[in-house]
């Protein structure tokens, strides 16, 4: 089913035209409503949080700018009344919101983010849900153990997917952005990302803080990019989707030798999938 699913969503990501295309024949019209009928069946879960001048950032970083983008020959802001359009001008780094650290960001050969494979943008999702761990240890690194009882409930992470670290920070966002900021906060550990991406064959892995790790020198983080693995930072909503069952798009601007940028991610959640964690 994982997979139906993920050919479905990269049907309903195709254009139009490419679409009406492939309606031609009998047979690939029905393919394509097949394949439709899954992505619509299922539930899209947003997985990215809004950002704006205010948003919370790596205080190295700074905050954006986001001002009215004015006419250079004028100095004046265009606006609807006066010129039939308006448009905004940003001026921030490229680790801003809900983002993708592409290999480059760490590894000085790495890959940057136009040369991330298409089809490492559309894969299964897993959440690991340590939520209920932080009473006690509110800045717990999941660990190998933790993977290894996850999969007694819910089976092998399977190979090729997406792991996302599900630890509620998100829910600060925008209500409480200085204890988002918080360190040490919850995150991943060295062994852990280790194992998904050597033991288990995870692609890429994503997480509500700003970073992966709460290590001196940022060791999961480090280890990660240089091994040629992306990762997406400040997540949202993954207390919507199950542990099992989805699947994950993560979309950017295709910044030549971009070395990071906001990102769009989502869920398609499938009807038949397993309850929220």
């Amino acid at each position: 089913m994982i997979r139906r699913m993920i050919v479905a969503v990269a049907f309903s990501l195709i254009s139009i035209g490419a679409l009406a295309q492939a309606t031609a024949s009998d047979g690939h019209a029905s393919q394509t409503a097949e394949l439709l009928a899954i992505v619509h069946a299922g539930k899209l879960v947003d997985l990215t949080h809004s950002f704006s001048a205010t948003t919370p950032v790596w205080s190295g970083f700074g905050q954006a700018i986001i001002t009215p983008a004015k006419d250079p020959k004028t100095g004046q802001p265009y606006t609807i009344d006066k010129d039939g359009f308006r448009a905004n001008y940003f001026s921030m780094v490229g680790q801003y919101g809900t983002h993708v650290d592409p290999p480059a960001h760490f590894a000085a050969n790495g890959a940057t983010i136009d040369a991330i494979p298409l089809n490492q943008m559309i894969l299964p999702l897993v959440v690991f849900d340590i939520t209920g761990l932080l009473h006690q240890d509110p800045a717990h690194a999941l660990s190998v153990n933790d993977i290894l009882d996850w999969e007694k409930v819910h089976g092998r992470v399977p190979s090729g997917s997406f792991a996302a670290l599900r630890t509620d920070m998100s829910k600060d966002w925008d209500s409480n952005p200085a204890r988002f900021k918080r360190s040490p906060f919850p995150a991943w550990s060295l062994a852990a990302v280790r194992f998904l991406i050597e033991q288990r064959g995870v692609v890429a892995i994503g997480h509500e803080a700003l970073d992966t790790d709460i290590t001196p020198r940022m060791d999961s983080e480090t280890w990660l990019l240089q091994h040629g693995h992306y990762q997406i930072e400040a997540m949202a909503h993954l207390d919507e989707v199950p542990a099992t069952g989805a699947v994950l798009i993560a979309m950017w601007p295709k910044v030549k030798n971009g070395e990071g940028f906001p990102a769009r991610v989502m869920a398609v959640v499938p009807a038949d999938a397993s309850p929220v964690h």
